[in-house]
């Protein structure tokens, strides 16, 4: 195969192992341990930023470094194409996620029909939880539909209503034991 090609396959490659990543990454990492970052874009915003911006601004700091090294630097070429495959998906991300379902450039579109509708109703599930416990749908550019979400959200009720116990008992009790 001649390089091009190699490095065409090399970025799409990149960007689809991305979504992979973003999945993990939000549902087990955000909605985890780092949920004190995350936790900002649950809740209603009260500027232009919030706290979870944080993590693009981590993975556009991985993409400008692959991309300098690779062009800037002498690195291999693989080094750009891999940091365009990040932000190429950052960039579709940010335009499905910020643009598209959280409106955060003002721009106020509700798809009617098709793939931006199914994501939209998505990540529209995936907030329909409060809190960080039995939420659905953490990826961002390929959406599950809109109706195994909802048979999911039913599945995880139990898992949220144990979670809201425990936090209820804490919130309560200054020794942080659960009340029964």
């Amino acid at each position: 195969m001649s390089d091009w090609l190699f490095y065409i396959a090399l970025f799409f490659a990149v960007f689809f192992f991305m979504e992979g990543t973003a999945w993990f990454l939000h549902k087990y990492v955000m909605h985890g341990f780092l949920w004190v970052l995350h936790k900002s874009h649950h809740e209603p915003r009260t500027g232009a930023w919030e706290l979870n911006d944080a993590f693009g601004i981590f993975f556009a700091g991985i993409a400008i470094a692959l991309i300098a090294w690779g062009v800037q630097f002498g690195g291999p070429t693989w080094a750009w194409v891999v940091g365009a495959g990040v932000t190429a998906y950052g960039f579709v991300y940010f335009l499905a996620h910020d643009v598209l379902v959280h409106h955060r450039l003002g721009v106020n579109i509700h798809p009617k029909s098709g793939y931006l509708r199914r994501l939209y109703q998505a990540h529209r599930l995936h907030h329909a939880v409060d809190g960080k416990a039995g939420c659905v749908s953490f990826g961002f550019v390929f959406a599950p539909s809109p109706e195994r979400l909802k048979k999911k959200l039913q599945e995880l009720a139990p898992l949220r209503a144990a979670q809201r116990s425990k936090v209820d008992g804490k919130r309560f009790n200054p020794e942080g034991k659960t009340l029964h």
